[in-house]
């Protein structure tokens, strides 16, 4: 039996699509930073696999919350590992500092700049260290038809405004939820003591936040103008990585997956909304 973790996100709800026979658990149904309950809970349920997609992910908050957000993130994976299933966990871009120029390797060294990257990598640490069998896959710039994320807020704004300013000199790869959860179903049957580790998934290509933006008004026909301006103009109480390409080959070597290139991915998001 499969339990997916933080089903009411944007993953969450994208694998719960494709796992209908999976158990759903949002906050209010389990409290992943209780070692107790998730031991119950597994042991309960006969849960052989679980998907950990909950996290806190308010990143600025974070840098104020640290509690809450270690809590979350790294006593939660920690008790999720413990309770003896197989894990997939989810983590993220922000595990690096972002100074490099070329894309980042699952081996590369970690070094995150924000409260938010640090326990998150900590808790990456806690899923390695207790369970045997666990899959931790790094992404970044996760967009859907579900909840909030760039792609729904450049399009209500692109229909509100006729100008909007967008970050340019930050540069990554956008990931659309299902394209992962499809990546991730792929993986759960191959999952063994062998291919445990690190792993990167984004979809193919490389743009920046301002060409993303021009993209998501192009294929959504909203005459809004973006104007590229840099991160010193947008502040944030959060330091994000300026450039956060991951690097796949590992993931896709190991589990035998293609992977999309970004612009289909965002077509096939925006013919859902």
């Amino acid at each position: 039996m499969f339990l997916i973790t933080g089903s009411n996100g944007q993953l969450g709800t994208e694998l719960s699509k494709l796992l209908p026979e999976a158990v759903l658990t949002d906050v209010a149904d389990l409290d992943i930073t209780d070692e107790t309950a998730v031991k119950n809970f597994v042991s309960a349920h006969q849960i052989e696999t679980i998907i950990n997609c909950a996290a806190y992910t308010a990143v600025d908050k974070a840098e104020d919350d640290e509690d809450l957000a270690a809590k979350i993130n790294i006593d939660g994976p920690r008790n999720l590992a413990l309770s003896g299933a197989k894990i997939v966990h989810i983590s993220t871009d922000y595990v690096f500092d972002g100074l490099a120029h070329k894309p980042y390797r699952p081996e590369d060294k970690a070094n995150p700049v924000s409260v938010y990257g640090k326990t998150k990598l900590a808790g990456e640490q806690e899923v390695l260290k207790y369970a045997k069998e666990a899959v931790i896959i790094r992404t970044a710039w996760l967009y859907s038809p579900y909840g909030n994320n760039f792609v729904k807020t450049m399009r209500r704004l692109g229909a509100e405004k006729e100008n909007l300013n967008v970050v340019a000199d930050q540069i990554g790869t956008p990931t659309y939820a299902a394209d992962l959860a499809q990546v991730i179903v792929q993986i759960l049957p191959q999952i063994s003591t062998e291919n445990k580790g690190v792993y990167h998934f984004t979809n193919e290509g490389v743009c920046s936040w301002y060409d993303f933006a021009r993209k998501i008004m192009e294929l959504s026909e909203l005459n809004c103008k973006v104007n590229p301006i840099p991160s010193s103009a947008y502040p944030t109480k959060a330091t994000r990585p300026f450039y956060s390409v991951l690097d796949k080959s590992k993931i896709k070597q190991t589990f035998n997956i293609e992977i999309e290139h970004w612009e289909e991915g965002l077509k096939q998001c925006l013919k859902q909304l």
